[in-house]
């Protein structure tokens, strides 16, 4: 929704520029005057008459500086803050000073609205598609224990109702991880937390730790779903232990399992892509992992390493 322009406001560059003028005009006839005006009523009394009115135009001007520009950028750095955080209680401001502040705050509310309606388009999707498949799966799944508790099958029917089966399994796996997906687009866990704080909830593994005091800009909920995901990827990969490794701005996850061959290397954060879909898995692992970190400003890629599999998570605001 576009904000109103009907009121009139000031350019930058007029405000500025009118400062500036202000500030120089101010100097020069206080030069002016005291040159003049000093000899009448002697120069003590000129200097603190002409001292008392420069520092209130400048008071004057300070105060349109701060209902012009401070105000109004204070005000969209708020509103930017609340619509990170919590969307559903910021409210766009109401005074823009300038042109071109008015125009910055418009495209900033403009994009925020964009991105929240693109996030529960989304989640809508979602829960839609898992709605519409969910009464099919079930006719599946109870057609197949209907034909599976009936009577003797031959080993070929048995076969092919195995396979049924398995491919309705299927479904509800990727159902269930796209609803993950998701959910893991729109959740935030704000906050700072390390490594020592989360270290009694990654149980899939053996871990190592280092730079366990080390803080990281995601809170100890959200760092560990990250953390218990990637290291029940690397079990599921043949790994039997696990390092993390922390520095200001950075956290390492290397694990001694067989690694990740080149040709799969490109394709590892992609959803839905996996090497093991036969075993059940449904490859959103890593893509959860990586839509959870960059809902925090985050990035993850995958390291060169001469054994296991080596990831880098880099936190832009660290």
């Amino acid at each position: 929704m576009r904000m109103s322009s009907g009121k009139w406001r000031p350019t930058l560059a007029f405000v500025l520029g009118g400062a500036l003028a202000g500030t120089l005009a101010m100097s020069f006839i206080g030069l002016v005057v005291l040159r003049y005006w000093g000899p009448v009523v002697g120069f003590h009394i000129a200097a603190i008459v002409l001292g008392s009115v420069i520092a209130l135009a400048t008071a004057i001007l300070g105060w349109l500086m701060v209902r012009l520009l401070m105000r109004p950028i204070r005000a969209l750095q708020a509103y930017a803050d609340k619509a990170e955080t919590a969307p559903q209680d910021a409210t766009p401001p109401t005074h823009f000073g300038t042109q071109e502040l008015r125009e910055t705050a418009w495209r900033v509310v403009s994009m925020a609205e964009a991105l929240r309606d693109r996030e529960a388009s989304i989640r809508g999707y979602s829960d839609h598609v898992t709605h519409e498949l969910k009464t099919p799966v079930s006719a599946i799944r109870a057609a197949a224990e209907l034909l599976q508790d009936g009577p003797p099958m031959d080993a070929e029917t048995a076969a092919l109702v195995a396979q049924i089966d398995g491919a309705r399994q299927q479904i509800e796996a990727q159902l269930d991880a796209l609803r993950s997906m998701a959910q893991a687009r729109e959740t935030r866990y704000l906050g700072h937390s390390t490594l020592a704080e989360i270290a009694p909830g990654l149980t899939a593994l053996p871990v190592t730790i280092q730079g366990e005091r080390v803080p990281l800009p995601m809170a100890a909920e959200g760092l560990t779903l990250v953390l218990q995901q990637m290291i029940c990827n690397a079990a599921e990969a043949g790994a039997s232990a696990l390092t993390l490794t922390a520095v200001p701005g950075r956290l390492t996850v290397a694990d001694n399992g067989p690694g990740i061959s080149p040709g799969n290397a490109a394709r590892v954060f992609d959803a839905y892509f996996t090497t093991k879909r036969a075993e059940g898995g449904t490859g959103v692992g890593l893509a959860i992992v990586r839509n959870i970190l960059g809902a925090h400003h985050a990035q993850i890629e995958l390291a060169q390493s001469d054994q296991g599999a080596v990831f880098e998570i880099t936190f832009e605001r660290a």
